[in-house]
């Protein structure tokens, strides 16, 4: 469908008009006060504002004609089909002018409500035949399909005394739709820095090698400082010089991450909501993992209750991240309080490799009776990790202002005392759950959201080459 342009209101008055009238209002003061003596005055007055009367319904009239054939601007979007959440996008508008006359104009891109913008409205001066590109920034806040439902265009009229207003857009089915994804810049620059073995720049850790991996993978000479054990006395009685055995991190392994979608995760700190944080953090372990020869699998829990909770089987094929983009960017957080134990069972039916089961919440100690069942019901089977979600008010709150009195001591503001102190009880009760299931042989990881990534996949690789998995 093309786009159409329509009157969004007919011509108003602007600033300039009340001016206009200001003065002419001033000439009627003079003149009726000049009356008694020169008559003359009155009809110099009348005849200003029938003058101005004529030249205020000319500029309208003029105005009105435009309204009639809308169609002589024309209005272009250009903008990705698909977006990440949480990243700005330049969004290039074309305006052209079709008409004879050149337009001065204010122009309104009306974008989807849950996004934020930089640089609007636009001022532009259209010069007769011609187009001009302006850009504004666009940031989605959320993820799932959005429509730009047109573009509000603010005209004024050749002297400058009217406004008038076209809406120029698409309608129904042909409006403009853009679908916001998780963020995946960050796994587009792991595999850039892999590359070029600078992953330290992104926050991957190069710990020491606690052991030698599981697989065999090749024969090869020894070298000073290897292990005896290593030495292949076969290979060596036919070559009759040393050779070892080099092992590899065990590959055809299986990570599972077990997703809250409850209220839990609709907390938010920043322009990212928790969930947006996790599902962020889920691509780019998804994408480390296959490239480590391990398969991926996602479940969520807790969603809508018209909406059935999501399974996908590991697999650790190049085509596993995009199978979790699509899956992932239509979810939102429930309104619902989560059923951990519940969850375990439903994974229990369902998968039966040992795994690596990453569970990602935000943990209230209300929660602990029920997280404790389910993670004693995977423990059994799976190895499991805990990624629990830290509120950064929280912990903005721990860290107070300061004041510097006159003895040159800081001390807290009297204002932050209860608030520091409500924080740093609610903390400690946190911080016993989180020991409690550490005590029970639970892997924790306790961060702030926008750590959770980097923290993830370290404690991954952790895992893998101590060969706890």
């Amino acid at each position: 469908m093309k786009p159409t342009a329509t009157v969004a209101y007919p011509p108003v008055p602007t600033v300039r008009l009340l001016y206009v009238l200001g003065g002419l209002l001033l000439v009627g003061i003079v003149a009726s006060l000049l009356t008694p003596t020169d008559e003359r005055a009155w009809w110099i007055w009348a005849a200003v504002a029938v003058g101005l009367a004529a030249l205020m319904l000319a500029d309208a009239l003029v105005s009105v004609s435009r309204l009639k054939h809308p169609d002589w601007i024309k209005v272009e979007r250009r903008i990705p089909h698909t977006i990440p959440v949480g990243v700005p996008i330049e969004v290039v508008l074309k305006l052209s002018n079709l008409g004879s006359r050149r337009a001065a104009m204010q122009v309104y891109d009306l974008y989807p409500a849950s996004c934020r913008v930089e640089n609007l409205p636009l001022m532009v001066k259209l010069p007769a035949g011609a187009f001009v590109e302006c850009r504004y920034q666009l940031t989605a806040t959320e993820r799932g399909d959005m429509r730009f439902a047109g573009t509000a265009i603010r005209l004024a009229s050749p002297l400058g005394l009217w406004f008038f207003g076209l809406m120029i857009g698409e309608r129904g089915d042909g409006a403009a739709r853009i679908r916001v994804f998780p963020d995946y810049a960050a796994v587009t620059r792991y595999a850039l820095l892999a590359v070029d073995h600078r992953l330290s720049q992104l926050g991957v850790l190069k710990r020491r090698r606690r052991g030698d991996g599981m697989d065999f993978h090749q024969l090869r000479d020894y070298r000073d400082g290897d292990s005896p054990r290593s030495i292949d006395w076969k290979a060596t009685s036919r070559r009759v010089k040393l050779i070892s055995r080099e092992y590899q991190d065990e590959r055809d392994q299986q990570i599972l991450f077990l997703l809250d979608c409850s209220r839990r995760m609709n907390a938010k700190d920043d322009v990212l909501s928790h969930f947006d944080h996790t599902l962020n953090a889920i691509l780019l372990l998804t994408f480390v993992a296959i490239r480590q020869g391990d398969a991926a699998g996602l479940m969520t829990f807790g969603g809508e209750a018209n909406t059935a909770d999501r399974f996908l089987a590991p697999k650790k094929t190049p085509e596993t991240v995009s199978r979790f983009l699509n899956a992932l960017y239509p979810l939102q957080p429930s309104l619902k309080t989560p059923d951990y134990y519940q969850a375990a069972v439903d994974l229990g039916k369902r998968l039966n490799k040992r795994a690596l089961i990453v569970v990602i919440s935000n943990l209230r100690d209300e929660d602990e009776d029920g997280l404790h069942s389910a993670l004693a019901q995977l423990k059994r089977r799976h190895l499991v990790l805990f990624a629990n979600l830290k509120e950064k008010a929280i912990e903005d709150t721990l860290q107070p202002a300061k004041e510097t009195n006159i003895s040159g001591v800081n001390t807290l503001r009297e204002g932050d005392l209860i608030e520091h102190a409500a924080a740093l009880g609610y903390a400690a009760e946190r911080e016993a759950v989180l020991a409690r299931m550490r005590a029970r042989g639970v892997r924790v990881l306790d961060v702030v959201p926008e750590q959770l990534p980097m923290a993830l996949v370290n404690r991954y690789l952790d895992l893998k080459q101590s060969g706890a998995l």
